[in-house]
């Protein structure tokens, strides 16, 4: 009883440790996901469009970002990039993770916008509707309630990968793991309180998700 308590006194100790910086870890994944939404949606729209340009610069840019490890992509930015643009940690870990999901979210965009009936782009256009209406009101709305499955799960995986920004220094979670570690010398309930708390916020991600789709899908 007594190794019990001992044992819920260290996991408690640090879970006080790490509860601050579970904000800064929550503030990465979402930015992030944000931009690479943005720029998904760039690199889906240029890879369906009729000019050949275009179609052949998203295609290059999205076998080579998928072709890098994420970790690679980190070290370029933060070390190459960043000593020309002047990046700091947090808005050079934000750029690379926002890149590289892009690249995914760009093909998982581009296949909802393709899965859409070629009948309903031309009902609009007999409508009097131009390229940009069609697929304002018709097309993307419909796209997106398709591709929300895949999307929830790019974001739950950009969660997990923000612990690799770590790497170059940022205080994020596995960061401040690796700090307490460093401290204390517990390793075993340390990781396994960081690995918990990771837990927690992709199965309340998920949940959250299912109810989106399941609100929004499409019957």
């Amino acid at each position: 009883m007594e190794i019990l308590v001992k044992e819920l006194t260290v996991l408690v100790n640090i879970f006080c440790f790490l509860v601050p910086v579970i904000p800064v870890t929550l503030k990465i994944a979402v930015v992030s996901f944000i931009l690479a939404l943005i720029l998904g949606l760039i690199v889906a729209l240029m890879k369906v469009s009729h000019f050949g340009i275009f179609k052949l610069t998203a295609r290059v840019y999205v076998d080579v970002i998928r072709g890098i490890p994420l970790l690679v992509q980190i070290f370029f930015i933060y070390f190459g990039l960043g000593k020309i643009l002047n990046l700091e940690q947090l808005p050079a870990s934000i750029l690379a993770i926002s890149i590289c999901y892009s690249a995914y979210l760009g093909e998982i965009i581009r296949a909802g916008i393709e899965a859409i009936p070629k009948g309903q782009v031309d009902a609009s256009r007999s409508l009097g509707m131009n390229t940009y209406q069609t697929m304002r009101y018709i097309v993307l709305p419909q796209a997106f309630r398709i591709v929300l499955p895949p999307i929830s799960n790019e974001f739950i995986a950009c969660l997990k990968d923000t612990s690799l920004v770590s790497i170059i220094g940022l205080r994020e979670l596995t960061r401040a793991g690796r700090e307490y570690y460093s401290q204390y010398f517990v390793d075993f309930e340390t990781w396994f309180m960081v690995g918990l708390i990771y837990l927690a916020m992709t199965v309340a991600l998920s949940k959250v998700s299912h109810f989106i789709e399941t609100k929004y899908k499409i019957t």
